[in-house]
């Protein structure tokens, strides 16, 4: 079943110069293509909406400061499986966790700076694409 999901690269992902790489890992896979994708820093508001579940937690303040601190990619993927298979290809949150061939095992370095989200179900892909590409929803 084709999807959509919504993919940040983020700050560090960025200011490492890996934007390259890890959207040619996407669009490496033969059914996934990207149907958008921008280079922006994004507002506090915005991050506020994508971050709502998190508020109040004690990481909440950091991870709301890292991902302002400089331009993100924001991009849809769309294809086959693309949730599940996006989310695999990230790796865990943990780096050192993450397997070798993974996003984050191959260049994470520490959690709260792990270079790259994806929407974790259809529903938060459907949420996540109305608050970045509300045209797209």
């Amino acid at each position: 079943m084709s999807q959509r999901t919504l993919v940040l690269l983020k700050p560090d992902a960025v200011r490492r110069g890996l934007i390259g790489e890890i959207v040619g890992r996407i669009e490496s896979k033969a059914d996934w293509r990207i149907a958008a994708l921008e280079l922006r820093t994004l507002d506090r508001p915005t991050l506020e909406q994508h971050y709502a579940e998190h508020e109040g937690r004690p990481f909440y303040e950091p991870l709301m400061e890292f991902m302002a601190s400089g331009p993100s990619v924001v991009m849809l993927v769309e294809g086959e499986r693309v949730i599940e298979g996006v989310r695999t290809l990230a790796g865990p949150t943990d780096p050192i966790a993450a397997t070798p061939g993974s996003i984050r095992g191959d260049f994470g370095t520490i959690v709260r700076e792990n270079l790259i989200h994806a929407s974790d179900s259809e529903e938060s892909a459907e949420r996540e694409t109305k608050i970045f590409f509300p045209g797209f929803a």
